[in-house]
């Protein structure tokens, strides 16, 4: 279905019943790539998966931009009237719902994979292959990633819900700048996901599913997955109390973890 939001047309689909749960895709993708997880998660919550401005079936425009992408999703929550929303944004849809929490009430708990704050916030080939992307293609979305986002420290203060910042071990984002979102959020949770990468626990896989039911209490983490810093980086996280970690495979984890937050 569709709904009219800033001069767009924005599709959605909502599936199951219970506490309000958005997923916002990447950049390039569509609510489809959710399909696998969102099975799984209706049976706990009211699942709506939306395609951004540009992607999917939502109305094409010339120029995108991070700004406008969570206007138009605050716009989808106070029209539906959503509150108390567990807002899920993957790459592209984590900017959306950084943006988003600094700006809007409605949001009760933000869990993001793969965001960055500024385009130098990815590894450099991936950088590089976005520029000659765009030169290429002149596509709007390449635009988009490479001169976008702009996220300060200052601004991820203002973000008072419950956070959850994730990446995969390998992922196209930088450590550093992973560590950088989850230590500016007051009270943010630091997970990192071994042995995968970008998204290849999210698109079309159960695995974030799994995840979120974690977070939001629905189910126990599965073992292993402690909500605690593994002993060779307790000191490290000891000098950032706001940042708790949370580790699949702490024998496992631990050296990249401690590489990763002294970088």
């Amino acid at each position: 279905m569709w709904i009219n939001v800033n001069g767009i047309k924005m599709y959605y689909e909502v599936h199951g019943s219970g506490r309000p749960l958005i997923m916002v895709h990447g950049n390039s993708e569509n609510h489809e790539i959710f399909y696998e997880s969102r099975v799984l998660l209706s049976k706990h919550f009211t699942v709506y998966t939306v395609d951004s401005r540009s992607h999917g079936h939502s109305t094409r425009v010339d120029e995108l931009h991070y700004d406008d992408m969570a206007d138009d999703m605050i716009a989808f929550m106070e029209q539906l009237d959503l509150r108390d929303v567990i807002f899920y944004g993957f790459s592209d849809g984590g900017i959306i719902g950084l943006l988003c929490a600094m700006r809007s009430d409605r949001i009760g708990k933000l869990i993001i994979s793969g965001a960055n704050l500024t385009p130098n916030g990815v590894k450099k080939p991936v950088a590089l292959f976005v520029k000659a992307a765009y030169a290429v293609t002149k596509d709007p979305k390449m635009a988009l990633m490479a001169n976008e986002p702009d996220i300060t420290p200052e601004d991820l203060a203002k973000i008072k819900v419950p956070t959850v910042v994730m990446a995969g071990e390998k992922d196209l984002v930088l450590a550093n700048e992973t560590a950088k979102i989850a230590m500016s959020i007051p009270g943010a949770k630091l997970r990192i996901i071994p042995g995968v990468g970008h998204g290849g626990y999210i698109v079309h896989k159960s695995q974030i599913a799994d995840i979120i039911m974690e977070e939001t209490g629905i189910c126990e983490a599965s073992a292993g997955a402690e909500y605690k810093a593994a002993d060779k980086y307790k000191n490290i996280i000891a000098d950032h109390p706001e940042v708790e970690a949370v580790m699949n495979d702490e024998t496992h984890h631990g050296d990249a973890v401690l590489g990763m937050l002294k970088k």
